[in-house]
């Protein structure tokens, strides 16, 4: 059971983040089409000079947040080091672009003018998402301080094969046993 201690928090907060990453691709996306043709004075859009730049980057933003949450679904499935891989590098790097349109979002509020719910929400959501997502790395590499919170970077049984000793390989004097391990 204790093994399982980071799986059982990541798990929640992925699937979490997965939906918000969606709702948050839905409504920047409906903005950047009204955006893109010019109907600004929509009672629900609005928006500043900024609007644009923080709609690219809220969209890409989750775009790489879902695709980091299936490479992380994999790795709760398999919760093995070469799964970590790719869980931990997606995710950092769908955290990073979060942070980006963040500073983006922070810079639409300062600004001001009229927002409309549709775009304030995208706001929200970015705003959490950047809190979350980090949360999310951070269980994710939370196994490189201690192996209780799931696989580490300094496990010794990555190839899973036979040792050089085992296999009376050069620099051996005896003929060992060898096998593998399931």
């Amino acid at each position: 059971m204790a093994q399982t201690v980071g799986r059982n928090v990541a798990a929640p907060l992925l699937f979490l983040n997965l939906v918000m990453y969606f709702i948050t691709l839905g409504f920047a996306s409906w903005c950047l089409n009204k955006l893109i043709n010019r109907q600004t004075n929509h009672p629900s859009f609005g928006g500043n000079g900024t609007t644009e730049f923080f709609l690219e980057f809220a969209i890409l933003a989750s775009v790489l947040g879902i695709v980091s949450k299936f490479a992380g679904g994999n790795h709760l499935r398999a919760w093995r080091n070469d799964s970590l891989a790719a869980a931990g590098s997606t995710s950092l790097v769908a955290w990073a672009v979060t942070v980006l349109a963040f500073g983006l979002a922070c810079k639409e509020i300062n600004v001001g003018g009229h927002r409309g719910w549709r775009l304030r929400i995208v706001e929200a959501l970015i705003i959490i998402l950047t809190v979350t997502e980090l949360l999310y790395v951070l269980l994710v590499h939370a196994g490189l301080y201690s192996s209780r919170y799931g696989p580490g970077y300094r496990d010794t049984d990555y190839g899973m094969g036979t040792h050089p000793a085992d296999t009376g390989g050069k620099g051996t004097t005896g003929v060992g046993a060898g096998g593998t391990r399931v």
